[in-house]
C-alpha cells in the first residue's frame, strides 16, 4: 500500500511540476502542490520502513526541540540552530528519521511564527537537510566536515526557499531571480555563520548525544 501511495505521489509531483513548466502564470499554486505531494511520498516511504513506536516517539521529540531553538532564536535574522539539529539527527539515526524530523520541526514551529504557503518548502527544505545527513553519515564524523556540511546546507537551504519566493510570487524574469537572491542573501551567510559557530562548538557532541539516546530508547528487556 505505502509503495503505491510513493508511486502515486511522485508521479502527482511530476505531473504537477509540468504543469509548472507549461503555465508559468499558476507556477506558484503548481509548485506549491507538487511540495504537498513530495512531502506525502516521503512520508509514505518513511510508513514504508520498520518503525516502531519508540522511533515515532524519538522523531516527534527531535522534531519539537528543534522546533523550540527556531523559535528561541527567532529574533536573531537567519540564524537557524534547526538546521544544525535536524543535519545531527540524520547522521545520528540515519535518512528515514532525520527527513521527519526536519518536516515536524518546520511544521511545529510555524505553529508560533505562522503558517503559509512557505510551510512545505521549509518542511522538505529541512526534510531534505536530515536526509542528507543520514545518506552522508559515514563522511560526517569528524567536527570539521560536519561544520562545512551544515555550512553548505545553510546556503542550499536559503537557496531553496529564495527560488521558491521568487517563481511563486516574481516576474518569471532572471532579474527577479537576481534580485531575489541578493535580497535573501544576508539571511543565507547569517544561517550559514550560525550553522558554522554550532556545529563546530556542539556538532558531534550532539551527534552522539542524539545516538545514545536513540540506543537507549530501542532497548529492550526480555526476561527469560
Amino acid at each position: 500500500m505505502a509503495s503505491r501511495v510513493v508511486t502515486a505521489c511522485a508521479a502527482a509531483a511530476l505531473g504537477l511540476a509540468a504543469w509548472a513548466a507549461l503555465d508559468p502564470a499558476r507556477g506558484g499554486v503548481a509548485v506549491l502542490l507538487a511540495a504537498f505531494a513530495v512531502l506525502a511520498a516521503g512520508f509514505a516511504r518513511l510508513e514504508r520502513g520498520t518503525i516502531s513506536a519508540r522511533d515515532l516517539t524519538l522523531v516527534a521529540t527531535l522534531g519539537g526541540i528543534a522546533a523550540a531553538g527556531r523559535v528561541l532564536f527567532a529574533p536573531i535574522p537567519g540564524v537557524q540552530p534547526v538546521t544544525v539539529i535536524v543535519a545531527a539527527a540524520g547522521v545520528a539515526l540515519g535518512p528515514r528519521c532525520g527527513f521527519a524530523v526536519g518536516a515536524v520541526a518546520a511544521l511545529a514551529s510555524n505553529f508560533f511564527l505562522g503558517q503559509g504557503t512557505h510551510t512545505p518548502w521549509q518542511m522538505l527544505a529541512w526534510g531534505g537537510c536530515g536526509l542528507l545527513g543520514g545518506m552522508l553519515a559515514p563522511a560526517l564524523r569528524n567536527r570539521v566536515a560536519f561544520a562545512g556540511f551544515c555550512v553548505a546546507l545553510g546556503f542550499a537551504f536559503g537557496a531553496v526557499m529564495d527560488v521558491w519566493l521568487w517563481y511563486g510570487f516574481y516576474p518569471h524574469t532572471e532579474a527577479a531571480l537576481l534580485a531575489r537572491l541578493a535580497a535573501g542573501l544576508p539571511f543565507n551567510v547569517a544561517h550559514a555563520g550560525g550553522n558554522l559557530a554550532l556545529a563546530l562548538v556542539a556538532g558531534p557532541e550532539l551527534r552522539r548525544v542524539l545516538h545514545r539516546f536513540a540506543r537507549r530508547s530501542r532497548t529492550e528487556v526480555v526476561w527469560a
